[in-house]
């Protein structure tokens, strides 16, 4: 019989890193746009964060279906049960995040009729909402609380992940990380 495999695939963890990475950017992204509030820049930040959100949005539905057909790794065995329940309810919970933040945002938009140009390629379709302004900030009061939420479930997963690699030493940053060597079980 085959051993199982020990790491994400490839395309996990280029989907992993890139969703992660395009995360970053987004904050980085709205606080220049706070920074700049009043110039036209900031306008151009808010384009951008718009453009890159939808596509988190995509890259996390392919992501997902990706998982759908090529599940994780077993998580290593010397994890209690309610470790391993936590660490799935976090992904789970991640997928929600990486959904409803650009999905909110996609909607704000829509609903104040604010054209979403996709890097300057075409523009994204509305989604058929009315509601204004007021429809708008309130999915934007819900955007903001997911990415508050989000901060929290990143928090706990870098926390998580440092446990695993420097208490733990049980091979579960090794799953994800390409360059970190797999140590040998002690055991």
């Amino acid at each position: 019989m085959a051993e199982p495999r020990s790491r994400y695939s490839t395309v996990s963890v280029i989907l992993h890193w890139l969703i992660a990475l395009m995360i970053l950017s987004q904050v980085l992204l709205i606080t220049a746009h706070e920074a700049t509030e009043g110039q036209a820049i900031s306008r151009e930040f808010v384009q951008i964060h718009r453009a890159a959100g939808l596509t988190v949005l995509i890259l996390t539905l392919v992501r997902i279906g990706w998982r759908l057909a090529n599940p994780a790794p077993p998580m290593p065995g010397t994890m209690k049960d309610w470790e391993k329940f936590l660490a799935r309810g976090i992904h789970i919970l991640f997928y929600v995040a990486l959904i409803a933040m650009p999905l909110t945002g996609w909607l704000a938009s829509s609903a104040s009729g604010r054209d979403i140009s996709w890097f300057g390629l075409f523009n994204w379709p509305l989604l058929p909402i009315e509601g204004g302004r007021a429809v708008s900030r309130q999915l934007m009061d819900v955007h903001e609380l997911v990415m508050k939420g989000m901060y929290a479930l990143v928090a706990l997963h870098v926390l998580a992940a440092l446990k695993h690699q420097f208490i733990e030493k049980d091979n579960v940053l090794h799953r994800m990380i390409p360059w970190i060597p797999r140590r040998d079980q002690v055991g």
